[in-house]
């Protein structure tokens, strides 16, 4: 925030907050607002998300990391890496935490409390969620006895949720001001495309059953994100777990089997009031609401369509959706398909709403746009960091709409990068952002062999806060081809404290 002051979009938007919090005035919203800012000893996370800029840097993140796929027979765990300069141990893995089972596929981590909690001193953020992509269990992992050694607090096994949920294949984790656990899953116990939401005690993390009313759910699911002062969710698809599980066929998305729109849920009622089709928006991965609570509006990004949409609440109550972004493919030779996606696969916004950040995992760029004016994204920043057209590899780009050259290998500390930028997560005071490499196991062997053979980094990047720009840090890589077991491929990055993709205001 460049001299202090509030980007653009939060002064608009500042009539609407204060008309919001005066019509929830004697809600459960407005007092959980007011006793937020008030309270001596308050829950966890902050009371809103430019105040969570203010917090503390970053010492050590946690990342899972997965073995499934790979020439390694071993669990999947969770690494505890330290990322303060200051440390002896920086940019070392210092704690690793095997899961009891083989072959779960660590995905998405989420936490058992977070700052829509803010104002309940009786709850802290001490446990985090791993929720199992293929095999379908939940790890809880309790980070508050030793944030640097995280122990095993317990594991929820599948047959469970299939009793109570008849859902599988689970995905985000995410919070809920009620205390409860909310993970979206993809499919049903067999596989099959079902886009509902498994609900969790907090306390005692016991199955309660599906969130959705019964016979509710999603023909297919992925993310999700809540945004209660306009009383809706809004989720994702990806595609059924039986056709993305061993890999990408083309041919699946010729017969329509991957997913291209947003569904709208009712929060109150928990209930899907609107289903958003996408234009040229297959794969609607990662979804984001503007972090103000008031705000009305958010992004989504559409992988194998290769764009970012603007998706907003009209003055009737219903939502609409917009293509804001388009990356656009580049004719290749030597690839599966005579034209390349970018494949964008991962995308986050600052806490101040000011810029948004996206991957795209097979070109190998990661970007920055500013979105002082969300109907007009602004590209700030642009930073190549591995990818599939790099020179002296297999590809040849024969046709590019952005570029001059291919790009040159990246290598970092003199070891060259396999992969292209995936998972992000930006630092509280957006300062710096962390990228790992690899998507998921069967995709990485498929699209980067070399990622198989050699793990994946995790990198930093810095941020121009003020005027907009990315920079590589040369000096930080965490290389997980180096583990003892073997090569590990390390997704999801989580502070402690929490950070842009896990907290969520009231």
């Amino acid at each position: 925030m460049p001299g202090g002051s509030l980007p653009s979009l939060w002064l608009t938007l500042v009539p609407d907050f204060v008309a919001s919090l005066a019509r929830l005035q004697g809600t459960r919203r407005a007092t959980s607002y007011n006793s937020a800012t008030k309270c001596g000893k308050c829950g966890p996370g902050y009371p809103t998300p430019l105040e969570a800029m203010k917090g503390p840097r970053e010492e050590i993140v946690y990342l899972p990391c997965i073995y499934r796929n790979t020439s390694t027979e071993a669990p999947d765990y969770l690494a505890t890496v330290d990322v303060d300069p200051k440390s002896p141990q920086y940019c070392q893995v210092i704690h690793r935490l095997p899961m009891p089972n083989m072959k779960d596929e660590l995905h998405h981590s989420g936490w058992n409390t977070c700052s829509s909690c803010f104002g309940d001193s009786t709850k802290s953020r001490t446990k985090l969620m791993l929720p199992c992509l293929i095999s379908s269990r939940i790890y809880v992992v309790d980070v508050g006895t030793e944030p640097r050694a995280p122990k095993l607090h317990k594991v929820i096994e599948p047959q469970d949720i299939h009793a109570k949920c008849d859902l599988g294949y689970l995905h985000t984790s995410h919070c809920l001001a009620s205390g409860e656990v909310m993970i979206s899953a993809l499919g049903d116990p067999k596989g099959n495309g079902k886009g509902g939401f498994v609900l969790l005690d907090g306390e005692t993390f016991e199955v309660k059953g599906t969130w959705e009313r019964p016979g509710g759910a999603a023909p297919l699911g992925y993310d999700f994100w809540y945004q209660p002062r306009h009383n809706v969710m809004i989720s994702t698809e990806w595609a059924a777990p039986n056709v993305l599980r061993d890999g990408f066929n083309p041919a699946d998305v010729q017969a329509g089997l991957y997913g291209s729109c947003l569904h709208v849920w009712d929060w109150q009622r928990h209930e899907m009031v609107q289903t958003l089709h996408l234009q040229d928006g297959l794969i609607p991965l990662e979804i984001r609401f503007l972090h103000n609570p008031a705000a009305s509006q958010g992004f989504v990004g559409c992988a194998l369509g290769s764009n970012i949409q603007r998706f907003y609440k009209n003055e009737g109550g219903t939502w609409s959706v917009e293509k804001v972004i388009q990356v656009p493919p580049k004719k290749v030779k030597g690839w599966m398909l005579p034209e390349m996606p970018s494949l964008i696969t991962d995308i986050l916004l600052s806490l101040d709403d000011r810029f948004l950040y996206f991957s795209n995992w097979l070109h190998g760029d990661l970007r920055q746009y500013d979105i002082s004016d969300p109907k007009r994204p602004r590209l700030t920043g642009q930073l190549f960091l591995g990818g599939s057209i790099v020179k002296g590899g297999p590809v040849q780009v024969l046709e590019d709409q952005e570029l001059k050259s291919q790009p040159e290998p990246l290598v970092v500390k003199g070891k060259r990068v396999a992969g292209g930028p995936q998972m992000i997560q930006l630092s509280l005071d957006g300062k710096r952002l962390y990228v790992t490499t690899s998507l998921y196991s069967a995709w990485d062997k498929q699209f980067y062999p070399d990622l198989i053979r050699e793990g994946s980094v995790m990198l930093q990047i810095d941020v121009d806060t003020e005027k907009g720009g990315l920079k590589l840090n040369p000096n930080f890589l965490v290389d997980f081809g180096k583990e003892p077991l073997g090569p590990a491929l390390a997704h999801e990055l989580r502070y402690p404290g929490g950070d842009c993709s896990s907290d969520i205001w009231l």
